[in-house]
C-alpha cells in the first residue's frame, strides 16, 4: 500500500511538472532523493520515462480534434484533413534531431548529466533564457501566431532546442521547445501546443525505448506501481495542461524562469550540504 500511496506522488509531480517549463526530470530526481520506491535501480529509471505515458494520452484527448487527421463525418468513409496531416508532418520533422540522439547516446547521456548538479544547472539556464527572452519580447506581435503557419523550417529548428532538452536532463523538453520557439516568433499559445504534439512521438518512442530495455518481466508490485503512477500523471496532466493554456493568455513565462532558478539554486545548495546525491 505505502508503495501505491508513493506512485500517486510521483505520479502528481509527473503530471504537474511534464507540462509546465519547469523540467519534471528535476523534480523526479529531487522527489526520487527524498522518497524511494522499493525497487530495483532498473525498474526505477524505466518508471521515471514510462510513467509519461499517462500524460501524453492527456494531451491526445485534449486536442483529438486539432491532431486527428480523420473525421467521420459521413458513415460511409471518413473524411482526410490534410492541413493535419501536413502538422504531423512538420511534428515528425521537428523530432528527428531528438530521436536521433536519444536512440544513440541515451545510456551515455543518462550517465553523464542524470545526476543533481547538471540537473541544476540546467534549471537555472533555462530560467534565465525564459526572463531573457520574453523581455526581449515583450510589446511585439509574434510572427506566427496559428498552427498552420508553422513551416518545416520553424518546425525543424524547434526541433533543434528539443535537442537540448535530450541531451542535458532538467533543460524541460517543453522548457526548452517553448524557449526556442519564442525567439523565432511563435505565440506564446501556438508554441505551447506544438510542444504538447511533439511530445506525443517523442514520450511514446522514450518509454518504448525503456520498456524494451527493461523488458516486459513485471511483479505484481511492480505493474501496479506503474500503472497507478500513469494514472494519475494522466488525470493531473488533463488539469495542468487547461490551467497553461489559460494561463498564457494573459500572462508570460517569466514565473516559471524565476521558479527554475530558485529551484536550481535549492538543488545546489542540498547537494552541496549533502542532503541530497550530487
Amino acid at each position: 500500500m505505502i508503495e501505491l500511496l508513493k506512485a500517486i506522488l510521483f505520479g502528481i509531480v509527473e503530471g504537474i511538472t511534464e507540462w509546465l517549463p519547469v523540467s519534471s526530470t528535476g523534480h523526479m530526481i529531487i522527489l526520487n532523493e527524498f522518497i524511494r520506491l522499493d525497487c530495483t535501480p532498473e525498474f526505477m529509471e524505466m518508471f521515471l520515462v514510462v510513467i509519461q505515458l499517462g500524460a501524453i494520452l492527456a494531451v491526445v484527448i485534449l486536442f483529438w480534434n486539432k491532431i486527428f487527421p480523420f473525421q467521420f463525418r459521413d458513415k460511409s468513409k471518413p473524411v482526410i484533413e490534410m492541413d493535419k496531416i501536413m502538422l504531423w508532418i512538420k511534428i515528425v520533422v521537428a523530432c528527428v534531431p531528438a530521436a536521433i540522439v536519444g536512440v544513440l547516446f541515451d545510456d551515455v547521456l543518462d550517465a553523464l548529466f542524470y545526476h543533481a548538479i547538471p540537473v541544476a544547472l540546467a534549471l537555472i539556464v533555462f530560467g534565465v533564457a525564459f526572463i531573457i527572452v520574453e523581455r526581449r519580447n515583450k510589446g511585439k506581435r509574434a510572427k506566427i501566431r496559428k498552427l498552420d503557419e508553422i513551416t518545416f523550417q520553424t518546425a525543424f529548428m524547434i526541433g533543434v532546442f528539443q535537442l537540448i532538452a535530450a541531451v542535458f536532463p532538467g533543460t524541460s523538453r517543453s522548457g526548452a521547445t517553448i524557449v526556442g520557439a519564442l525567439l523565432i516568433g511563435v505565440s506564446r499559445s501556438v508554441a505551447a501546443e506544438f510542444t504538447f504534439f511533439l511530445a506525443i512521438p517523442v514520450m511514446f518512442g522514450a518509454s518504448l525505448l525503456k520498456l524494451v530495455k527493461f523488458g516486459l518481466s513485471f511483479t505484481t508490485m511492480e505493474a501496479g506501481v506503474l500503472v497507478i503512477g500513469m494514472l494519475v500523471s494522466f488525470f493531473v496532466s488533463v488539469f495542468v495542461i487547461q490551467f497553461l493554456m489559460d494561463y498564457i493568455k494573459k500572462h508570460d513565462f517569466q514565473v516559471f524562469g524565476w521558479y527554475r532558478i530558485i529551484l536550481g539554486a535549492i538543488v545546489i545548495i542540498l547537494g552541496a550540504c549533502g542532503v541530497i546525491t550530487v
